[in-house]
């Protein structure tokens, strides 16, 4: 089970080195991110970040507008580009797509597709690309992940989970609670770490699981203050530092597989197998294309 999630997972080291580099947006320019899902949390960790339907609504006064879309195919993403006033660059895994064709700049993060669709090595290349659009040296990076996959977390029983970030680390809060959302099929949700500390905490109890992400400074302060307030609830928590979004999301697509394995589960469909109601409920059932 899980062959194609776990290939793109351990592909990632390779994948990332053929991230290209060459581009740069344009010095002073007011740029904004978008995308949907797990591209919507790759669009954050480049600065300014709108969610694709929050674009619609009102598209943002800015320059340029930055998509992200693996297969080049978001509808919403692909509205967003449509209602902004600005140039458009394109963040993807493939050249051929509609979206491709009718924007300003694409850059093709990925030597292919993922086949799965739990997608793990996309986000941590579309990280990626939009860090070298933003002038970040990127080199280091596939080394880095390369030494997080080393890592073998062990599985867990619980069916709740909770995961907590903030500035630089919300990102990788949000990608981490949705692969398993979409890969082991738990209630895992993402806090901010200040509004974890502010009213949720009333539905946390020994039943939870959680991970804080460390963070610097004043978050990895706070960071500490909520393992402290969860631990005296009983919650099995553990503090994770945290270095790059493309590096610290490895972890959470470990744990990912060591969960889906032990309750056996495939999280390449993500539930959406044909028949199944998670399928009909998203009117797109696997297998992929």
């Amino acid at each position: 089970m899980a062959g194609e999630t776990r290939r793109a997972v351990f592909a990632q080291p390779e994948w990332l080195r053929q991230v290209p580099a060459s581009r740069l947006l344009p010095a002073g320019a007011r740029v904004v991110f978008t995308g949907c899902g797990t591209s919507f949390h790759a669009a954050q960790t480049g600065g300014w970040a709108v969610q694709a339907l929050e674009a619609v609504l009102r598209p943002p006064l800015a320059d340029i507008m930055v998509c992200v879309s693996h297969e080049g195919t978001t509808a919403l993403t692909m509205e967003a580009e449509q209602a902004f006033g600005g140039d458009v660059w394109l963040v993807t895994g493939t050249p051929d797509s509609e979206f491709a064709a009718r924007v300003d700049e694409v850059i093709v993060c990925t030597p292919e597709l993922e086949r799965s669709w739990c997608h793990t090595a996309s986000y941590t290349c579309a990280v990626a690309a939009i860090d070298a659009l933003n002038d970040e040296e990127i080199d280091w990076l596939p080394a880095a992940v390369e030494e997080a996959l080393r890592e073998n977390p062990p599985p867990f029983e619980q069916e709740r989970v909770i995961i907590a970030g903030a500035g630089r680390d919300w990102p990788t809060a949000q990608e981490a609670a949705l692969k398993l959302r979409e890969g082991a099929w738990l209630d895992a949700v993402a806090y901010q770490t200040e509004q974890l500390l502010h009213g949720p905490l009333a539905a946390v109890d020994e039943h939870v699981r959680a991970y804080v992400l460390e963070g610097e400074g004043r978050a990895e302060e706070r960071a500490h203050e909520a393992v402290a307030q969860l631990e005296k609830l009983g919650c099995e928590v553990t503090l994770v530092p945290t270095r790059h979004p493309a590096v610290d999301i490895v972890g959470f697509q470990l744990l990912t597989l060591a969960v889906a394995d032990a309750r056996g589960i495939d999280p390449e469909p993500s539930r959406r197998a044909p028949g199944a109601k998670w399928a009909a409920a998203s009117g797109a059932p696997y297998p992929y294309g």
